[in-house]
């Protein structure tokens, strides 16, 4: 008779448990897979993939130094790295002055407003 209230306790608590395992097992599988969880621990595709990435991050490493040097090439071949690029008759020059939009119009006065 001393454990009644444990007991009152825990039995729901196992209930409430089991219950929710069952409920989650329709939607997920529970049971642990160990010949996954084997390949790809023992260097299966985890390894295979780390060695790929190592070597596609080389490759771009390789590619980023050439194209470096190819930019740094471009801009000592110009002899005037710091002057602007101006292509006469490229763009027209624009008149801010020529047109002035219309102002927007009077915010209307309700019925309660004092006129």
């Amino acid at each position: 008779m001393q454990y009644t209230g444990l007991l009152k306790r825990v039995i729901p608590f196992v209930l409430t448990f089991a219950a929710g395992l069952l409920l989650a097992s329709l939607f997920v599988s529970i049971t642990p897979n160990f010949r996954g969880w084997q390949t790809d621990y023992r260097g299966g595709r985890k390894c295979h993939e780390k060695r790929k990435l190592a070597i596609e991050n080389q490759d771009l490493r390789e590619r980023l130094r050439a194209t470096e040097l190819e930019v740094r090439g471009l801009r000592q071949s110009f002899p005037d790295n710091d002057a602007e690029f101006v292509i006469p008759n490229a763009v027209p020059p624009v008149e801010f002055d020529a047109y002035h939009p219309p102002k927007p119009p009077r915010k209307p006065k309700g019925p309660d407003s004092p006129r």
